[in-house]
């Protein structure tokens, strides 16, 4: 559908890519990769052609037609959320709008009938039912659909924005960050949308577990170039890391060669009888090209969290708390109790009060009543969503906001830690109101590591952050001593950390003390809410049973509504006494199956973590032979890979039990 030939992009000096060359097609999903402002952006803008070129070309299947997700397009706060979303179906919401300006106008006949057949052969009498489909898909109450657009908040705008895009039935969508203010229900949803996508889809994203689950193959922009990988990000990850191990070490292998030559040519390039050996070496030498690897764009920064001193065991302890913001009730009657070292996960949908909590839990708001206590030597850093909230002072600069919380330090030493989070050379003495969400987040993460807090308050603090920075922000976290509540969308950050289970309901709170996959474990369901999809799987079975019903003849509709009547029959009745021997035999040993499946599950997570604390350790990298630590990475990969299978064969244990009666509890 999309051809990609020969394509670079440069700004001015600067090269993000060259001679990219690849063919995209449908029904393949492609996740794009890469570094903050290595460029993907910018090769998604040129894919829609919004960016020119500076290099080759890009063409189309005749015909074609692009959703794009513009998160900066301009949205019309008067009109209702359902009708800016119909309009994503331009030429169908158009030709309902005049159809609806010609009722009564009596010379229109045959425009009202072309209008009327454009309308029927793009299904567009379902529009509406379609796009409130969506709009409810995306997490946005049916309350709200008749409620002019500008009563909805930033991040539900774009909610609206992207369902606009989905409505317009693409054949290729460009996605850039679709899963941006997206909570864990709604990121579930488009999910499954796109799994069912019969066109062409390129995504952005950061969430690993989104990728995983949508991808079919991944672009990766690095190394002055976009390479493509066959199969989902993890696959991305062990090819890439192969791939460049390999290359690695054939040029080891080449410079060694030279190397041996050019000393033998060093040692006997003055004696004649080995003057002719010597110019022959040389030669070989000039015929051996060693392959020199493009400077990387990703970098990693090296987190690290540490405490000046414990807090003591009780930390933290909330009695009734409660908070409305005018007739909105967000929390009621909140009491929680959280233990020294626990990492506290508080998840749930949107607009519920997740932030609004760790604002009252960080002073940032007052509560309406009810108490919190913190422990005895607490010492909070807080990690606000919003970054403005700290970066209050626009002319200060990177250097001065962490100098400010460490006033003893000398500048070097502050300058070291800057460092450590990507500022180097001037980038610590531009303002902070230059800086890009990603590098305000590094350097809200600097303060805090200075400040040396015992308990982290993080609120969605994966927002902004590309691959590199999530993997080390997560792998300082697991081995930050202290305690730490956090909230997050990031199902595979929240795998990576918790230890308990915050989910923040409509009619509470429900405390979960386990992992995340425990928890997912317990629900039945990867996305917390089984019940709510099936029964959306019901009610659409319902409507297409209606619709046949509706087609068919009467006779016909009459004799379904007979057979609907009739008592249900057990499907089990038909079996052979052998098949319900076989039956029974599979229930008893399907509860085994799943429990051995958990072990292994939980036996390869705790090796992974094993390695993921020796990466955090202090000095590793610099005292670790470098093949130990590839051997470590490749492990490392290996392992994700056999969790993630034995995650699915996990599910699939549960989906038969489940099928058969049986309790997964």
């Amino acid at each position: 559908m999309i051809t990609v030939s020969g394509v670079g992009k440069a700004f001015g000096a600067r090269r993000l890519f060259h001679d990219v060359t690849m063919q995209l097609d449908a029904p393949r999903r492609f996740g794009l990769v890469g570094a903050n402002g290595s460029g993907k952006s910018t090769f998604l803008k040129m894919l829609s052609g919004e960016e020119p070129l500076s290099d080759g070309a890009i063409s189309y299947a005749r015909g074609a037609r692009l959703g794009i997700l513009r998160q900066d397009r301009f949205l019309n706060d008067s009109e209702t959320v359902l009708e800016v979303a119909m309009q994503g179906d331009q030429q169908v919401h158009a030709a309902l709008k005049r159809l609806h300006d010609l009722e009564g106008v009596a010379n229109a006949v045959d425009e009202i009938g072309r209008l009327h057949d454009l309308i029927v052969h793009n299904e567009g009498y379902a529009l509406e039912s379609r796009a409130s489909e969506i709009l409810v898909g995306l997490g946005i109450p049916q309350s709200s659909l008749r409620e002019p657009l500008a009563t909805l908040s930033g991040g539900y705008k774009l909610r609206v924005l992207l369902a606009q895009v989905l409505i317009g039935r693409p054949d290729i969508l460009l996605l850039d960050e679709p899963t941006n203010h997206l909570d864990i229900l709604s990121i579930s949803w488009l999910e499954k949308f796109l799994l069912g996508f019969a066109g062409l889809a390129v995504v952005i994203s950061h969430d690993q577990r989104f990728l995983n689950a949508i991808s079919t193959h991944i672009l990766d922009v690095d190394y002055e170039t976009i390479e493509m990988y066959t199969g989902d990000y993890k696959d991305f990850v062990r090819q890439k890391t192969e791939a460049l191990t390999l290359k690695e070490a054939q040029i080891a292998r080449q410079e060694k060669i030279i190397a041996e030559k050019q000393a033998f040519v060093d040692r006997f390039r003055a004696k004649a009888t080995k003057a002719r050996q010597a110019q022959s070496r040389v030669k070989q030498i000039e015929k051996i090209k060693v392959e020199r690897l493009a400077p990387s764009s990703r970098r990693e920064p090296k987190f690290a969290f540490t405490q000046t001193r414990p807090s003591g065991r009780d930390v933290l302890k909330t009695e009734e708390l409660c908070k409305a913001f005018g007739d909105n009730v967000v929390l009621k009657d909140v009491s929680l109790q959280i233990h020294r070292g626990e990492r506290v996960a508080v998840i749930g949908a949107n607009g519920l009060g997740k932030s609004t909590l760790l604002k009252l839990l960080a002073s940032k708001l007052p509560s309406d009543s009810g108490t919190v206590t913190w422990g005895h030597e607490t010492k909070v850093g807080y990690f606000p969503q919003n970054h403005a909230d700290l970066l209050s002072q626009p002319k200060q600069t990177p250097l001065e906001m962490v100098w400010e919380g460490c006033p003893l330090e000398q500048e070097s030493t502050v300058r070291g830690q800057l460092g450590r989070v990507l500022f180097t050379g001037d980038d610590v003495k531009k303002p902070v109101a230059a800086l890009s969400g990603g590098e305000a987040a590094r350097l809200i993460f600097a303060r805090i590591a200075v400040e040396k807090p015992n308990v982290l308050l993080l609120d969605e603090p994966t927002n902004h952050l590309d691959m590199e920075a999530i993997e080390a922000l997560a792998r300082a976290l697991q081995a930050y001593p202290g305690t730490t509540i956090f909230v997050s969308h990031d199902r595979w950050f929240v795998s990576q950390l918790a230890t308990r289970i915050l989910e923040v309901k409509k009619d509470g709170i429900a405390n979960f003390p386990g992992t995340y996959e425990e928890y997912l474990a317990s629900q039945g369901d990867d996305h917390l809410n089984v019940r709510v999809v099936m029964q959306q799987a019901k009610e659409a079975q319902a409507r297409e049973a209606t619709q046949q019903q509706s087609k068919a003849p009467k006779g016909k509709v009459q004799q379904a509504g007979e057979q609907r009547l009739a008592a249900p029959e057990d499907p089990e009745s038909k079996l052979t006494w052998e098949e319900r021997k076989k039956l029974q035999n599979r229930r008893k040993t399907l509860p085994r199956l799943r429990e051995t499946v958990l072990a292994k599950i939980h036996e390869a997570e705790q090796r992974k973590q094993g390695i993921t604390a020796s990466f955090a350790e202090e000095g590793f990298f610099e005292r670790t032979d470098p093949d130990v630590i590839k051997k470590l990475r490749l492990l490392e990969i290996e392992l994700d890979s056999q969790i993630d299978g034995l995650m699915t064969e996990w599910e699939t244990l549960e989906k038969e039990m489940v099928e058969l009666g049986i309790s997964v509890q």
